[in-house]
């Protein structure tokens, strides 16, 4: 382990055991308060960072996935042409994983709605930011490993396709187990978001109870 290692993981510790240890000796322990935190942030902002979050990491995963096997199947094509048709299924798969993050984006989408700020901080409201958001990133997350996996394997596929025709289906069986990760999350994010209702408004005669019982911080 060099000294980037040592200084990626001491520096934010060390900020973070200085931070709190001023809050604690300066009498603001108080203002480090994770559930005011969760309380006071929009029900809206949760939602939306998960889907920005499903459809971003489901992209970034198969352009790296795409860059990695495009990559293997144009250096292979120069020695061995016979290889950049059938291997173009490799850049299929990699491409399924960001359709996805787009399938997953518009399902979560649909949950939104217009919602006056003075009725939106409700438990329901609540519940629907937090499973949009850890939902989102669920999918996000296996969708980004799905297509790195994927690359790799289709990479190596290329590779091992013009050295030796018989191994171009063998290491396509990897590459499948590898792409139905994405879909692992997919699934996952679709039981987490199932009982999330859409956004509406709390009830005209009970907004001010609501307000008080959900979040105190919330003016």
């Amino acid at each position: 382990m060099g000294y980037t290692s040592y200084f990626s993981y001491g520096l934010p510790s060390f900020l973070i055991i200085v931070v709190a240890l001023y809050l604690l000796f300066t009498g603001s322990g108080e203002s480090f308060n994770v559930g005011r935190f969760l309380e006071e942030s929009s029900p809206y902002a949760w939602a939306g960072t998960g889907i920005g979050l499903c459809i971003g990491l489901s992209v970034l995963g198969a352009g790296w996935g795409i860059f990695v096997t495009g990559a293997s199947i144009l250096g292979g094509g120069v020695r061995t042409p016979r290889i950049t048709t059938k291997n173009l299924i490799s850049i299929i798969f990699c491409e399924v994983v960001a359709i996805y993050g787009v399938i997953m984006g518009i399902v979560y989408s649909s949950k939104l709605s217009a919602v006056d700020e003075d009725l939106l901080y409700t438990r329901e409201n609540y519940f629907t930011g937090f499973a949009l958001f850890w939902g989102g990133l669920t999918v996000g997350v296996c969708n980004l490993l799905c297509g790195v996996s994927v690359g790799i394997t289709g990479s190596t596929a290329a590779l091992a396709d013009a050295a030796d025709p018989n191994l171009f289906v063998k290491i396509l069986v990897v590459e499948v187990f590898g792409s139905i990760l994405g879909l692992f999350g997919l699934i996952v994010g679709l039981l987490m978001t199932t009982e999330a209702p859409e956004f509406k408004a709390a009830a005209s005669l009970a907004t001010t109870a609501a307000r008080a019982v959900v979040s105190p911080f919330v003016h």
